[in-house]
């Protein structure tokens, strides 16, 4: 049962100038006034405290260290200072239903007597994070410890739930592994312009650059010895791995499948004209010589449903598993105690 507090509100502007205050501000408008936040935060939140579930305190500390490694990402998205603020209060109270949930799983784990960490997998953990996050430095953990005001049996708990969280949501991801022929193919029909293929073409190329002073007659010739290879026999991958000055020569000059629109008219234009298995003719631009090759050929159109079914069962799987932790976590949230300030 979740309890919001009447006079509930979100952390916005206030919880805002605190994160800011981790790193410098896109904006510069924003003013610094980290101080009277700090003081706003104790009155507003109950002493710091943003929401209780089941007894454990959720502070407004625990959401500033979720959200600020993601600030910088936001400020670059943002467009403006309002924008910046609306989608800081949106991961704010995503962080907080977050943080809550996490007390409700780890507290489901342990509804069943029978589900234990084994504590050596916490151990391991704890020395994983120590060598990650302290470069093995013990002192400096034991310094971030009291920075948090916490021992280190209050540390390997944190830790240990969050092993219990992880592998709880893992759990109810695999509880939908399967999807039967005929969802597949209502899905399919329903959605079937969502698999319109554009032109496409399996390309490897052969590159000769303009270094050392070459010019055009230099590359046509260099161009010819690779047709006349060709002429005889000899695979264009072969050829693109002994001549070719491209960055992907060792491949073969393998540029994968690519969309005529992805391509510049001087390779779409003459590529697209081919048959599977043929060669254009050289190329001949400023910075070298191309001899392109169309290994493979995609035509435009909608993709049968043979070429989708795996793309389409991962789609499935995907939404049944959030479909199933949704309803796991409603559930959860239904029966547990949380009251949000």
């Amino acid at each position: 049962m979740i309890t919001p507090s009447p006079a509930r509100t979100r952390l916005g502007l206030l919880a805002l100038a605190g994160v800011l205050a981790l790193g410098n501000s896109l904006f510069a408008q924003v003013p610094n006034t980290t101080a009277p936040v700090d003081q706003n935060l104790n009155l507003r939140f109950a002493n710091g405290i943003a929401a209780v579930a089941e007894g454990k305190i959720i502070t407004v500390d625990d959401i500033k260290r979720e959200i600020a490694p993601l600030v910088p990402q936001l400020q670059r998205e943002s467009r403006s200072e309002d924008e910046f603020n609306q989608r800081l209060e949106a991961l704010q109270d995503d962080t907080i239903q977050s943080l809550v949930d996490r007390v409700l799983i780890v507290k489901d784990f342990y509804s069943d007597e029978k589900r234990r960490i084994p504590a050596s997998f916490v151990d391991n953990a704890v020395d994983e994070n120590i060598i990650n996050d302290f470069e093995g430095d013990r002192s400096k953990f034991l310094a971030y410890l009291r920075s948090r005001g916490l021992t280190t049996r209050e540390y390997r708990r944190e830790v240990e739930e969050g092993i219990i969280y992880q592998y709880m949501r893992g759990q109810k991801r695999k509880s939908a592994t399967l999807v039967s022929p005929v969802q597949v193919q209502t899905f399919y029909t329903e959605n079937k312009e969502n698999f319109f293929q554009e032109d496409a073409v399996k390309l490897r190329l052969i590159q000769f650059s303009r270094k050392d002073g070459r010019n055009d007659s230099d590359l046509r010739s260099l161009t010819a010895r690779v047709l006349a290879r060709l002429d005889v026999g000899q695979n264009f991958e072969d050829i693109a791995k002994d001549v070719s000055e491209d960055s992907r020569r060792s491949r073969g000059g393998d540029w994968g499948w690519l969309n005529r629109s992805g391509l510049k008219a001087e390779f779409s234009e003459p590529l697209f004209e081919l048959d599977p298995g043929e060669v254009t003719a050289p190329i001949m631009l400023d910075e070298g010589a191309y001899i392109l090759f169309a290994e493979e050929r995609k035509y435009a159109g909608i993709q049968p449903i043979d070429e989708v079914r795996d793309q389409i069962e991962r789609i499935l799987i995907q939404r049944e598993a959030r479909e199933a932790q949704e309803s796991w976590l409603e559930r959860l949230r239904r029966n547990g105690y949380v009251k949000l300030y």
